[in-house]
């Protein structure tokens, strides 16, 4: 999303926003030199509150929910979407307090948001600024609406930064491409392509380099990480539970966005999956009572988490923990290869290639189970 501050020296409202690599500032107007500093924190703050809930509706689509039906979530997401065509108009012609200072308000946090952003901006009577305002919030929903159709190009590029309940094919198939040249890790799944739909190229290519670890080791391909633990300190919770779910027959899309939104709902204070909570609570509490009677500090160690994922940045720390998991693999493999006739240097170089290759091979042959 984009913030939105006053600069006291210049006299202006100012935008800002990530990009990946770094933040970008914009001028969004230089305001009138007499005005009262706090008019333009309203406005400034308004601004940051309409952005907040514009990029909402792209972390939070309606296709992601369970149902569209009337008063269910998917239906007031796709409200909030919908209010996109109005959000000029309420900028411009915002509801007012009337003779009796009452004043109607929306239940759509978009709508009202645009409102606030049109009261904020009537308190000043001014027609340009009115008018680069617009043009601002006209250019900040463009964005919006240019990722959700997975095009990242501009002011979009925002999107980076955020983790979204759902993987525009189009994105997953640039990080396929990336993961492709660079199966290990690449910069740009980070700094270019949204990092749900990363964490699903990623995961497809995590269930290859398991199945090739696997042949190699004799381990099963659910288990690769944890054996390649004792080689290298390794993410092993999350690789792990993505992988049993990929061996059991779900789609990476699916593993992932499920994931994804489940730290998402734990972000704001709910609960995913209660009854799934419960009974792991209850497994805890039968292994500390079988392993360590009255032990606390054993039952605290066994007692799970409400979701495996950074609820602050759960796609992305997803995405980091699957490389790590395709690094395990490779490592693995490494460990159960052997090229006796050879120098050390040319081994590991010849296993690397023979790795690499057969994943890039099966990744590819296996493109088509992405989604």
């Amino acid at each position: 999303m984009t913030q939105y501050a006053f600069d006291e020296t210049r006299h202006a409202l100012m935008a800002v926003w990530e990009t990946g690599d770094g933040q970008l500032a914009r001028t969004v107007a230089v305001l009138p030199p007499v005005l009262d500093q706090e008019a333009a924190l309203r406005l400034s703050a308004s601004l940051t509150t309409l952005s907040r809930w514009a990029w909402r509706t792209y972390t939070h689509p309606a296709s992601a929910a369970e149902s569209v039906e009337p008063n269910t979530e998917g239906w007031r997401r796709q409200g909030e979407r919908d209010a996109f065509a109005e959000v000029l108009d309420h900028v411009s012609k915002p509801h007012l307090p009337d003779e009796q200072g009452s004043l109607v308000q929306s239940y759509v946090l978009v709508e009202e948001a645009a409102h606030r952003v049109g009261r904020a901006l009537h308190s000043f009577g001014d027609q340009a600024l009115q008018d680069a305002v617009i043009a601002e919030v006209q250019e900040e929903l463009a964005a919006v609406e240019h990722a959700e159709l997975g095009d990242f190009s501009g002011r979009a590029r925002q999107a980076v930064r955020l983790s979204r309940a759902d993987a525009s094919p189009l994105q997953v198939n640039a990080a396929h491409d990336f993961l492709h040249a660079h199966p290990l890790w690449s910069g740009r799944l980070f700094d270019e392509v949204d990092p749900t739909a990363a964490a699903v190229a990623a995961a497809h290519w995590l269930q290859v380099a398991a199945g090739i670890a696997s042949d190699a080791s004799g381990v099963a391909p659910a288990s690769v990480v944890i054996e390649a633990d004792n080689i290298e300190s390794l993410a092993l919770e999350t690789p792990t539970l993505v992988l049993e779910r990929l061996v059991a027959g779900e789609s990476p899309r699916r593993v992932v966005v499920d994931l994804v939104a489940g730290a998402m709902t734990v972000a704001e204070g709910k609960l995913p999956d209660p009854d799934g909570l419960v009974h792991a609570i209850e497994e805890a509490r039968t292994k500390a009572e079988l392993f360590g009677p009255g032990d606390e500090e054993l039952l605290a160690g066994l007692m799970p988490r409400v979701t495996p994922l950074d609820p602050a940045r759960p796609a992305q720390d997803l995405l980091e923990d699957l490389l790590d998991g395709i690094r395990g693999c490779w490592l693995l493999y490494r460990e159960y290869a052997d090229y006796d006739d050879l120098d050390d240097e040319e081994s590991g170089n010849r296993v690397d290639e023979e790795f690499f290759e057969a994943l890039r091979e099966q990744a590819e042959d296996g493109r088509d189970r992405l989604l």
